[in-house]
């Protein structure tokens, strides 16, 4: 009897416990005003220079292409390459049949001794008649006669020697050479082919790759605009040499080179409208092969002063505008329509809604209410971003 007693009076014991708990609770909820305030990480936006960068397609083009023909016709007697390899200037690609050029060669050799013989008897003549003439033995006329013959020889035996090295030219032609070093293409006429040396017969093709070029079209309005925008003060140009140049294969991965920005043409295409200009890549391992796609990103100005913010921090309505929260005073997060430009990295250019100095929540922005109380803390970029906002980057947003 006496346990049976005790029961009842330990659970009336117990609810009283947790009524006072509850009413405690419910005190400590109302003084503070409701749930404590959402722990949030967030940047100060201050403005900075940033590139204007545009993804132009482009296409990879040879540094240097050259054709390889005969300069010489004969019998093709052997190729000696190897297709689709790397060949250096001067290597011996084709060889031509020599052995009638080796003839003229002996030729122009026999003719050459033959009017160097003239010469030295006509040398003779004039040293004899000098002498007759100076003992006066022999007229004037004579030593002139035989120094005429003598000049006569003189310019034979430099036919003769003229003759030869055309000869020694031409059968050093037989072996068809490289003219710049390369990645040659397939062969395009077979042994025992006859070539000839009237420019019509091509052997082969040689492209440099190594740099290479990227050629890519950008609108003509475009182009204007920008340049107008470096005139009026709203944009600078950058420094000769310092305008960074990308390309960006289809599968959107970066290639690992940089390249430099040449030239613009001069012209506009008139069926497009389009301006090519040209970038060139160093292209050591040979990814770069003339005619394949690319898409090309260009800095073709600097912006003083803008505002850029974490994608992470991006959020977007169903209609796809985009918008922020922004700690304003007391700690209050407010909505903010804003409108983007072109993406850098892992952030926005912002071109409206954002200000210098204004606090942009970045960590936490799915606990953030309008108008609701913050608890903001400094946030520090990860090198992985994870799934906050907006991170797939584009090259324009509006």
């Amino acid at each position: 009897m006496h346990r049976s007693n005790k029961m009842p009076r330990l659970k009336a014991c117990l609810i009283a416990t947790s009524i006072l708990a509850l009413n405690a609770t419910s005190s400590v909820a109302q003084e503070s005003g409701g749930m404590p305030p959402a722990a949030v990480g967030v940047v100060d936006l201050k403005s900075h220079a940033v590139p204007v960068v545009s993804e132009l397609p482009g296409r990879v083009a040879a540094t240097r292409v050259s054709e390889v023909r005969a300069r010489v016709s004969g019998i093709l007697q052997e190729r000696v390459f190897e297709q689709g390899t790397l060949v250096r200037q001067g290597d011996v690609l084709y060889r031509i049949d020599p052995r009638l050029f080796r003839v003229r060669v002996s030729s122009a050799e026999a003719s050459l001794r033959r009017a160097e013989a003239t010469r030295s008897n006509a040398q003779v003549q004039v040293d004899r008649q000098k002498t007759l003439r100076d003992k006066n033995v022999a007229t004037g006329v004579d030593f002139d006669t035989a120094a005429v013959n003598l000049a006569q020889a003189d310019a034979d035996v430099s036919l003769a020697h003229a003759a030869l090295d055309e000869a020694k030219i031409n059968l050093e032609y037989t072996e068809v050479r490289a003219p710049i070093t390369g990645i040659i293409g397939g062969a395009l006429v077979t042994e025992g082919a006859l070539v000839t040396a009237d420019g019509t017969s091509n052997l082969a093709l040689i492209q440099q790759i190594n740099p290479a070029y990227a050629d890519f079209t950008q609108s003509a309005q475009d182009l204007l605009a920008l340049k107008r925008a470096v005139t009026e003060g709203k944009l600078a140009s950058p420094a000769p040499g310092q305008a960074s140049v990308e390309l960006v294969f289809d599968g959107g991965a970066v290639y690992e080179e940089r390249g430099k920005l040449l030239f613009s043409s001069a012209n506009v295409d008139s069926s497009t409208g389009q301006v090519t200009l040209r970038a060139e890549f160093p292209n050591p391992n040979g990814d770069l092969l003339p005619g394949m796609y690319v898409r090309v990103r260009v800095a073709q100005a600097v912006r003083q002063d803008a505002i850029t913010v974490p994608q992470r921090a991006v959020l977007r309505t169903q209609d796809g505008k985009a918008h922020v929260y922004v700690v304003e005073a007391n700690d209050i997060a407010k909505v903010r329509d804003v409108e983007l430009g072109q993406a850098l990295g892992q952030e926005w250019v912002v071109e409206k809604g954002l200000n210098n100095g204004d606090r942009v929540v970045v960590d936490g922005v799915q606990k953030v209410q309008p108008d609701a109380k913050v608890a903001p803390e400094p946030w520090t970029p990860s090198e992985k971003p994870t799934s906050g906002g907006e991170t797939a980057p584009s090259s324009k947003a509006k």
